[in-house]
């Protein structure tokens, strides 16, 4: 090769190309004047004064836990949001008409619960007429509860029936729609909320304001969700960005200048507007002008595009600890250290916080910890200054109810899926084209029956999935609605999301958020070797919020539906990467009792009632495993084996042993692939050699266990699974519940019996090299029997 001389190239700047998302700078909003006058201003400092006195009482009485640092760097400018711009009515907490406000930036919920009890406190105090019910409420009684257990007895706990305030938000607390916390979920788990409310709505649809920091925008699926923002054109969506650059361990988390961020090389205006946001900088968020001015200005941008506000704060401002310190931490209990972070509110109130004396027992701590809380009251209802928050939640309703926000006319009806004269399981609609004899893939009838539900409920269900939409037949379900993605603004009838690309962990987030809204069920489809482990921590959330949001105000759980496509070994040519037999034990009977039911069909037959009695038992997540390939529809009757409308038990016979001869034995099946290769090929040959035994298939773990006992024992006996053979097409851990003997467990037949992770290849190749074919598991049937048969006799 040529000895070359680079030294004359030089290195050009990179700029972003045009953006719809336009960039602002709010000393230049400004110029324009300031929403807020001076006397105003001296207000929203001293409520910050008292705000932040309540993070500091509650660090102090529940130490070791909480974050004191971020959320008093979010304090201001989060007051602003309730107290200037948000429209709603404190009295109703799940009106679908009220805008939001979500904490992605679930660390901050000592925040969240400070402000909300807050806010309760100052209507309390002024105007009282505007108020629900206590249970409705969060009162400052209720921050007792921060970060205790339900089961918790300490006197005023139980005097005050306090709420149980969990670590990270839950929606167990009034205005709190979605849990967030985990790992960069609470992002595009509120944005799947602003789609919900948009799609719903339209143009007079409720804003989402998201509260996060730059430590959450880093993990993967915040950045996939901002892709999805800005494609969809969520403008209803207003995310107000907490810029202090402290984390856990790091005090400058993103470059600044020309320092290196210790995490990563962007700040958080240019991975927004990388990501087609508005953005709007505020270079001091602290300085209530400046928050004030930038969120009108964000409210008046009409260009269609989601905004982003990023304010420069300093975290745990004023409270002693600053950075990374007051991160996760902070003052110790009753400390000097707490009484000075205390002293600013005793000053401006000429009051006293009270000082710990006797014993430290749990009992004398709660005794202070409210006596302070009644201090902070005290020095509210003194000060008529603080009237103002009061009326200023009295003008958040008006404004609401100038709105006269209404569903758009041809809006979504969740509510006809549920309805029984409409939608049947036994009643197969004939558009799906089951008839025995003819060939179809599991995935094509379980799109196709999802399109015939959006149709009936109006386009109440949405669709994404990891750039398979049509390899997953997803975008059956958005037949008969416009083609193409979505799009609030030029496409806004398509049924069809695209939310990033490869991007299975927003794309969880986003369906949750959108299902949690109540009125949709979103839908999400990847390789079950993918969606099952990269959604769970979703899954998990969004369960945890329906069951909190169920448990204390009542209603049902809103569904989401996660499909495992391509699911089993007969994806066999992608090799062991793809054709996954772990994805069932991630999440089968890993959750609450109906909180998740997976579905598990063999052929298509039974995609439709396993499909409408799942959706009929309202769990959070709905879970179907289908495969790839075309699978014949079979002929039940010639057969000789049971409709496919019994797979709805969760558990039944195929075909049951002749009553009239000796009971040769009992087979239990799980997973198409390997039911399919038993039921068109080895029972037959068993029949031949004129074996008896009973048959029987696993269509769902949690369709079974919400029977009866009694009925569960008839579905599927226990003295069966102390002697059955199990053979399934999944991991060996998944036929524990149904074979309980310690032999029978040995003997169970499954991908990785041989020892190792199966090679590429056709399905029946696949198959055959895991013993799950015709031929192996006849003889291990055989076998199985004769051995049975050696011990009765």
């Amino acid at each position: 090769m040529n000895k070359l001389d680079y030294s004359g190239v030089m290195p050009h700047t990179l700029g972003f190309a045009s953006r719809r998302g336009k960039y602002y700078d709010v000393n230049d909003i400004l110029k324009s004047g300031s929403p807020l006058n001076e006397d105003a201003i001296a207000k929203f400092e001293k409520l910050d004064t008292v705000y932040r006195t309540l993070c500091a009482v509650l660090f102090n009485f529940v130490p070791t836990s909480g974050h004191p640092g971020g959320s008093i760097s979010s304090g201001r400018f989060v007051s602003s949001i309730l107290y200037n711009n948000l429209d709603f009515d404190i009295a109703k907490p799940f009106s679908d008409v009220n805008d939001l406000v979500v904490y992605a930036a679930g660390h901050k919920a000592l925040g969240l619960y400070a402000m909300w009890a807050l806010r309760n406190e100052v209507v309390r105090a002024f105007r009282r007429e505007l108020l629900p019910d206590e249970n409705l409420q969060l009162r400052f009684e209720d921050l007792l509860g921060f970060r205790r257990n339900p089961t918790n007895t300490l006197p005023l706990f139980t005097k005050f029936k306090t709420k149980a305030l969990d670590g990270h938000p839950t929606p167990a607390t009034p205005h709190v729609k979605v849990a967030t916390g985990a790992s960069g979920v609470g992002v595009p788990a509120a944005f799947g909320v602003a789609l919900g409310a948009l799609d719903y709505f339209g143009e007079n649809a409720p804003k989402v304001h998201v509260v996060e920091g730059e430590g959450g925008m880093t993990p993967g699926r915040v950045a996939e969700a901002f892709a999805a923002a800005s494609a969809m054109r969520l403008y209803n969506v207003n995310l107000h960005i907490d810029f202090n650059q402290a984390s856990i361990d790091s005090n400058r988390v993103c470059r600044e200048g020309e320092l290196k961020g210790d995490y990563v090389q962007w700040n958080p205006m240019e991975l927004c507007y990388l990501h087609d946001f508005n953005v709007i900088y505020v270079d001091d968020g602290k300085d209530f002008n400046k928050i004030s001015a930038a969120q009108a200005f964000a409210l008046s941008l009409d260009n269609k595009m989601p905004t982003a506000i990023v304010y420069r704060t300093i975290k745990g401002w004023k409270y002693g600890i600053e950075g990374k310190a007051s991160h996760g931490a902070g003052h110790k209990l009753n400390s000097e250290g707490f009484y000075a972070a205390c002293k600013e509110f005793e000053d401006m109130f000429k009051v006293q916080v009270p000082r710990f004396s006797g014993e430290g027992t749990q009992e004398n701590i709660e005794q202070c910890f409210y006596d302070t809380l009644l201090t902070i009251r005290n020095a509210i209802d003194s000060d008529s200054t603080l009237s103002y928050f009061g009326d200023a939640i009295a003008s958040s309703k008006e404004r609401l109810l100038g709105r006269c926000r209404k569903p758009l006319e041809n809006e979504p009806k969740l509510q006809h899926i549920y309805e029984d004269e409409i939608i049947s399981e036994k009643n197969i609609p004939e558009e799906l084209g089951i008839k025995p004899g003819g060939t179809t893939t599991l995935r094509a009838v379980l799109g196709s029956s999802l399109g015939h539900i959006n149709k009936i409920s109006n386009g109440a269900i949405l669709g994404v999935a990891a750039d398979l939409i049509g390899s997953t037949s997803v975008n059956l379900l958005g037949s008969g609605f416009h083609e193409g993605f979505y799009d609030s603004v030029d496409n806004p009838d398509s049924r069809i999301l695209a939310i990033g690309g490869i991007c299975e962990d927003a794309i969880g987030g986003m369906m949750a958020g959108l299902s949690a809204f109540g009125k949709h069920i979103g839908v999400s489809s990847s390789y079950g070797a993918f969606i099952s482990a990269m959604e769970h921590t979703a899954a998990r959330l969004h369960g945890i919020g329906e069951q909190n949001k169920v448990m204390h105000f009542g209603g049902h759980y809103n569904t989401w539906i996660l499909i495992n496509a391509h699911a089993g070994l007969k994806t066999g040519e992608d090799g062991p990467t793809h054709a996954d037999p772990q994805c069932l034990q991630l999440i089968q009977e890993n959750f609450p009792p109906g909180i998740l039911i997976t579905l598990t069909p063999w052929e298509p037959g039974e995609i439709w009632p396993l499909l409408v009695a799942g959706l009929k038992k309202r769990p959070a997540i709905l879970s179907p495993f289908v495969t790839r390939p075309n699978e014949l529809i079979m002929d039940r009757e010639k057969l000789n084996i049971a409709p496919a409308i019994e797979a709805i038990n969760g558990v039944y016979a195929l075909r049951k042993a002749d009553p009239g001869q000796q009971l040769d034995g009992s087979v239990i099946l799980q997973e198409s692939g390997v039911t399919i290769e038993f039921v068109t090929k080895v029972l037959p040959r068993l029949d031949k050699e004129g074996y008896n035994i009973n048959v029987y298939h696993v269509s769902s773990a949690e369709l079974y266990d919400a029977h009866p006992k009694e009925e569960r024992e008839a579905l599927l006996p226990y003295t069966v699974r102390n002697t059955a053979l199990g053979i399934t097409g999944f991991t060996l851990p998944t036929m524990y519940k149904w074979i309980t003997s310690f032999e029978g467990r040995y003997n169970i037949l499954h991908p990785f019996r041989k020892g190792y992770y199966l090679g590429s290849g056709t399905a029946e190749s696949v198959l055959h090299q895991a013993g799950l074919d015709a031929d192996s598991m006849y003889d291990e049937v055989v076998k199985y029997i004769q051995a049975k048969t050696a011990v009765e006799n």
